[in-house]
């Protein structure tokens, strides 16, 4: 199975544990400007994901993953991602950036 994680930089960052292993990493551009960073990852085990809310004070929350939402396969985290860039008739850019290291 693999889920989509997303961090949106000044808000919230979603960090990979034990059990989650990235596969593919974007940037998502919107107007030439980096938006949010998505990363397709692979369950290897349910768990739960690290999600640090960065505005002031910090706060940690632990989402189990059995909430998030799955795909069988990698090409269908794709298309996912495909459609979560679509905004009307404007398209936002996926740039890939290097994948981050597995927890």
């Amino acid at each position: 199975m693999y889920v989509i994680l997303t961090s949106k930089p000044g808000q919230f960052r979603t960090e990979l544990v034990e059990g989650v292993r990235a596969v593919e990493a974007y940037d998502y551009l919107f107007g030439g400007t980096a938006k949010a960073r998505f990363v397709i990852a692979e369950l290897e085990r349910a768990t739960k994901i690290r999600v640090i809310d960065e505005v002031e004070p910090p706060v940690l929350n632990l989402v189990p993953t059995k909430f998030l939402p799955s795909y069988e396969t990698i090409e269908a985290a794709r298309q996912e991602l495909d459609h979560l860039t679509a905004f009307g008739s404007m398209r936002a850019a996926l740039r890939p950036v290097p994948v981050p290291a597995n927890a």
